[in-house]
């Protein structure tokens, strides 16, 4: 027989450990100081090329969504789905470059021009799976190539440093004001199903961080009128939500929890730019409204 004393020590330590490992990461869900560390990190490699020069920052911008289209390239591996990088990664670099020289309408036709590409590439590897794979590469060509390429767009007008300063500090503040809001006061879930730890909660803290940052950093940055900011903040917090949301019922129905684990505290860098480049084209858009 078993002895009492031994099952009820084991029982306790198992139990321990197990809400030792729930702990750690917090209620979010997240190693904290990770979290926090490689956001600064992630922000300062954004300042600082800005700093430096226009173009250095396009670098960092196709390097990033380089890599976020390599992550879902493998994750979408696991349902089978085999996306062509090459064409993926020369249109990538095209649709910022085309952004940033020439405007939106190259956008739109290099992101075209990228689906041509991508469909005569996968064809002329075989028919078989060439509809499943070539849908699964428009994809990720534009979640998160051609979405990210509005960053370029954002970065043409004089002030367009600034404009992309704005727009980290926005996107900045619905996700802290959601992981802040949500800590302390989330009681109700917002969508169970795609993310159990994404509460209504803290979707009030994201809009209400928001529209402050939004206000004071469209007056201060942009000397625009605060409260046409503070739209924008509402806006921003509503699309990074949905931006959240959208990644999760991709990696939800992909079965995985994280697209990679390049940044420490976070998982890949997908799991970063979901929300970003969703932003992205809202932002561009009602900049032009709130500071033309």
């Amino acid at each position: 027989m078993t002895d009492p004393s031994t099952t009820e020590g084991d029982s306790a330590a198992t139990r321990a450990t197990r809400s030792a490992s729930k702990k750690s990461p917090g209620k979010a869900g997240r190693n904290l100081p990770a979290a926090i560390g490689v956001g600064v990190a992630l922000a300062g490699l954004v300042i600082a090329s800005l700093a430096f020069r226009r173009e250095a920052f396009l670098v960092v911008l196709i390097g990033a969504l380089w890599i976020g289209a390599w992550e879902m390239r493998r994750a979408v591996r696991r349902a089978g789905i085999d996306v062509p990088i090459v064409p993926v990664v020369i249109g990538t670099i095209s649709m910022v470059l085309a952004a940033y020289f020439r405007g939106p309408e190259a956008l739109v036709l290099t992101f075209g021009l990228t689906a041509i590409g991508i469909t005569i590439w996968r064809v002329a590897d075989g028919l078989e799976g060439a509809v499943r794979d070539i849908s699964g590469a428009l994809f990720v060509a534009l979640y998160p190539a051609f979405l990210g390429g509005f960053a370029a767009l954002l970065l043409i007008p004089d002030d367009g440093h600034l404009r992309i300063i704005y727009f980290v500090l926005v996107t900045a503040a619905s996700d802290i004001g959601g992981y802040a809001f949500g800590v302390f006061l989330g009681k109700h879930p917002m969508a169970p199903s795609l993310s159990p730890k994404k509460s209504w909660e803290g979707f009030g803290g994201s809009v209400f961080t928001c529209a402050v940052v939004g206000a004071v950093g469209l007056a201060m940055l942009l000397d625009g009128v605060w409260w046409k900011g503070a739209v924008i903040g509402v806006v921003v917090a509503a699309a990074a939500t949905i931006g959240d949301l959208i990644e999760s019922s991709i990696k939800r129905d992909l079965g995985v929890k994280d697209m990679g684990s390049l940044l420490p505290g976070h998982g890949g860098l997908m799991d970063r730019l979901d929300s970003l480049v969703v932003c992205l084209p809202v932002v561009w858009a009602l900049l032009l409204w709130a500071a033309p």
